[in-house]
Formats: C-alpha cells, structure tokens, sequence
C-alpha cells in the first residue's frame, strides 16, 4: 500500500503528534482528506489549512463514523495522556480513551477502511523489566506476560488486542507501533503534560533567565530513557503503516539516557550549570526503559536516528524562543 494513493484522516490531529503527521502527510503528498480533534481549531498545535479541521468528540460512536466518512486510511493518534506526572494522577481519564479506539475501530469497520493505525506506547512494557536504570532494551515480546503502566499503559495494551481482533475477526488490516518518548518544537512545554525533555529545557531557561541557578529534578535523576524525534516519528509513522507488518512494533530511539544526562545537555546549550534538588516523592514512572530496534531494523531497513542532541538543541531553541517572548500557554493536551 501506498499512502499518497489513499484517502486519509487523521485522528487527534490537534495533539502535538497528530499536528506534525498530517504536515508531514501532505509534504509527502498524501490526500489528507480530514483532521479531526475534541479541541477547538484554535486551540490545535498546528492545523493545516489544506485539509478539512474537525472540532469533535471521538468518544462518541456517531462523531467516529462522522470522522472516518470517505477515509481508505485512518490514523488514530487520539488520546488523554501527557507527561508521567498526568499519567500517574490521572489514570481513570486515560483508561477512558479505550472508546475512542474501540468506536474508531467499530466505525472503520462499517465503513471499510483499508487499513488503521494505532499509536501505542511503550508504557505497554511489563515493568519487572523495567527495574534497572541500565535498561536492557525492550522487545517486542516483552510486553507479556502483562504489567504495564497502571492507567495508560493498560489502556494502551487492551487497545492493541482490539486492533488485532479487528483485524482477525472482520480483515481491517491494523498497523501498531508503540512509541517511545516522543519530542520536539511544537510540544507541550508547561502546565504539567510536558514531557521530559520539554521539562527540562524549560527548567533550565526559566533558571538562566532568572538567575537562580538551581533545578528541580523528579526521581533521583538516574532514572533512564529514549527519547524519539518528532520527525523520526513521523517517518516512522508512515512507513509502518504502509508496511506488511502485522503485530505491534517498536518506534523509538535507541540512545539511552538518564534524566541527568538529559541536565547535562541542556545546560551546556545555556551555558550555565546549576544546583539539582531531587524530588524523590515526585512521579518518576520506571527506573530505566529502552527500545530494541531489531525488529524494524529488520522490516523496514530503517530505525529511528536523529541524535538526542541534536533533536534536543531544536527544542530547547524553540522553547526559548517562546519564552523570550512571554508565551506562558496552559498545556494543550
């Protein structure tokens, strides 16, 4: 299958993902036909005007039928989730999200799709395996037997069994990938749905531009990651879904980092260093979490590369930017 040959909405396309995807579609030259999210249009992280923008609730069956109308492909990037700091405190709204997929999934069937993708997530993983911040790299395999993230990460994994009983039960080809740690200009950077890095570049600017020069770091800041590119992800994206690939896979970076060597970036880009507190009550999620990309090396000849420097330097510029000219916004989910 070939992308710029379908017909295509994406879902949740006023979240900081689905935004860059649908630019990312159309640059590519796919016929994105629909860009749909429970937002007002205003408030989107981006919204392309080449394509028709939906205000809609997609927990609603009859709002997904509306969405999916005319689509040979759907992308369902639709969720509640944000940085761990939501995802621990708010674990009944992010279960909540099984209806979108649920009636996404029920209205693509009606209205045969070719094929749907779903954005999981690594909070999918068993969390025995996630016990040492010198994290073996996880496969796929690994998220059995089941421990994921209580909330999201549940969520996320019933989902994924949705996909692939749709899929076996009334041939709606699905596609999954379970990303790792998605960033980037353009994201949440305040309000409590940031991410880590956005936290972090954002922590360090507020301490150069105010001159206290102290940070507060959540955990013991030994506590280690991937972090993936938003433009990796989105490659990513679209290549998996025109693949053959049948079971969840992989979509992160493979550089493995801990919170305080993620500091350590962003104060060299400032050119400061300052005092860490550690707030070791603070939600802090696994102790180490990395992505073997074996598999999509394999499938698809390619895996995710931007440098976490490099990506980093994109994001702690654009942050600053936003900063330098008083833009505070509340978090858009």
């Amino acid at each position: 299958m070939r992308l710029a040959e379908e017909d295509v909405v994406v879902c949740g396309a006023g979240g900081f993902i689905g935004g860059h995807l649908v630019k990312s579609l159309l640059t590519n030259g796919v016929n994105v036909i629909r860009a749909v999210d429970i937002k007002p249009i205003g408030e989107w992280y981006q919204a392309s005007s080449q394509v028709e923008n939906v205000e809609a609730d997609l927990n609603e069956i009859n709002n997904c039928r509306d969405a999916v109308s005319g689509a040979t492909v759907v992308f369902n990037l639709a969720a509640n989730m944000g940085g761990m700091g939501f995802i621990e405190n708010n674990k009944a709204l992010c279960m909540l999200s099984v209806l979108i997929n649920t009636h996404l999934l029920m209205a693509a069937k009606e209205a045969h799709v070719s094929r749907f993708f779903f954005s999981s997530s690594a909070c999918v993983y068993n969390a025995d395996k996630q016990r040492d911040p010198r994290a073996t790299a996880l496969r796929e395999s690994d998220a059995y037997p089941a421990l994921a993230e209580d909330g999201y990460g549940w969520e996320k994994l019933f989902s994924e069994r949705m996909c692939r009983h749709f899929e076996e039960d009334f041939n709606l080809e699905c596609r999954v990938a379970r990303f790792h740690n998605v960033y980037g200009p353009m994201g949440t950077w305040t309000g409590g749905r940031e991410k880590a890095p956005a936290a972090i570049c954002r922590k360090v600017l507020e301490a150069k531009f105010s001159g206290n020069h102290e940070i507060e770091i959540w955990g013991d800041g030994k506590q280690s990651r991937s972090f993936m590119y938003i433009d990796d992800c989105t490659k990513g994206t679209e290549m998996i879904a025109e693949a053959d690939i049948h079971e969840p896979i992989n979509l992160g970076s493979s550089e493995l980092v801990t919170i305080d060597q993620l500091v350590d970036i962003a104060e060299d880009f400032a050119g400061i260093k300052l005092t860490r507190r550690y707030k070791l009550d603070a939600p802090k999620g696994v102790n180490g979490r990395n992505s073997d990309n074996t598999l999509i090396r394999r499938r698809l000849s390619w895996e995710p590369s931007t440098s976490l420097r490099d990506g980093l330097r994109e994001t702690y510029d654009w942050i600053s930017s936003q900063m330098e000219v008083g833009v505070h916004a509340e978090s858009r989910a």
